[in-house]
């Protein structure tokens, strides 16, 4: 087994098809399905399932896809392991950050670290926190930034602060500054889709309740999310108190009656020790998340001293 063929075959898997990955990896795609097959011939099971829409991996696939990936992440700290050794932080260092922090704040970070770590390089992901728990524990993030309302076990965490969760809704809809559940799951509602920790805790609240909540749409992305909320569709929970970035045609927040809560952590492998330049990203992160929670005091926010 070659290292070429362990990244020629993550790339397959992330690229969907043999034509987009050998384009972007600059390889000719016969020379690409030749490494392929060499590679399933040496493991004796078939990887990839092959349909005129592109390609997926099997359920040996699967596995191989999420070791091949670890290995590949683990060679590539390696240099920057070794020089790190030296006290000065370097490599390359994945992260994740929710995306409910908002893009403003995720580019403000990058360049904190740019400026704090200039020799370390950061991979980021920016998704909801259901995914990057799944990247993580798939080893594929070194840590990440996520809104979590029941941790587990599951990781190594460090809890930051408390953020009440609140209702927004359309400027056309009719709700006061607090909504009861029970009121709450009268309004047509547009949360996220499952997998997904804000609508966990809104389906378990909801559930305790023995309320049915009249949910009219789910939606993947924040983004699609808040557009959705803002042409006028239904209300939305979310785990912040502010409207900075969500438009004039969003209206709240309106407090949640009993409250709903989620914690913000940063998050990582139990079963593997931060690198040095990841460490030194991880005391960046909480010192910059401090910082933004200490002196713009978000509504609903409570720092975990």
């Amino acid at each position: 087994m070659q290292y070429r063929q362990l990244r020629y075959y993550v790339k397959i898997v992330e690229a969907g098809s043999f034509s987009r990955a050998a384009a972007l990896i600059h390889v000719a795609q016969p020379a690409l399905s030749l490494q392929i097959s060499e590679l399933e011939d040496y493991l004796g099971v078939s990887l990839l399932q092959r349909s005129a829409r592109g390609v997926r991996p099997t359920a040996a696939g699967e596995l191989f896809y999420r070791e091949a990936t670890a290995v590949l992440k683990h060679l590539e700290q390696i240099q920057g392991v070794v020089r790190s050794s030296r006290g000065v932080a370097q490599g390359v260092v994945s992260v994740g950050l929710a995306s409910l922090l908002g893009a403003p704040l995720v580019a403000r970070f990058v360049e904190t670290c740019h400026v704090a770590l200039e020799k370390v390089t950061l991979k980021l992901a920016v998704t909801d926190s259901a995914t990057l728990r799944d990247r993580l524990a798939s080893q594929l993030l070194d840590l990440a930034l996520v809104f979590e309302d029941d941790p587990g076990v599951a990781f190594t965490r460090e809890p930051l602060y408390r953020q009440r969760l609140y209702a927004f809704h359309p400027r056309e809809m009719s709700m006061g500054s607090s909504v009861s559940l029970h009121e709450l799951a009268q309004h047509r509602l547009v949360l996220p889709s499952r997998p997904n920790l804000v609508r966990a805790s809104a389906d378990r609240a909801f559930a305790q309740a023995s309320l049915v909540p009249n949910v009219v749409a789910e939606v993947d992305d924040y983004t699609s999310l808040v557009s959705t909320v803002r042409a006028g569709l239904g209300a939305t929970i979310l785990p912040r108190g502010e409207l900075a970035d969500l438009g004039d045609d969003i209206a709240g927040p309106a407090l949640i009656e009993p409250p709903l809560y989620m914690t913000v952590s940063i998050v990582s492998s139990q079963e593997l020790p931060l690198s040095f330049a990841a460490d030194e990203v991880r005391k960046l992160l909480r010192t910059f998340i401090e910082r933004q929670v200490r002196e713009t005091q978000p509504p609903g926010a409570a720092w975990v001293d």
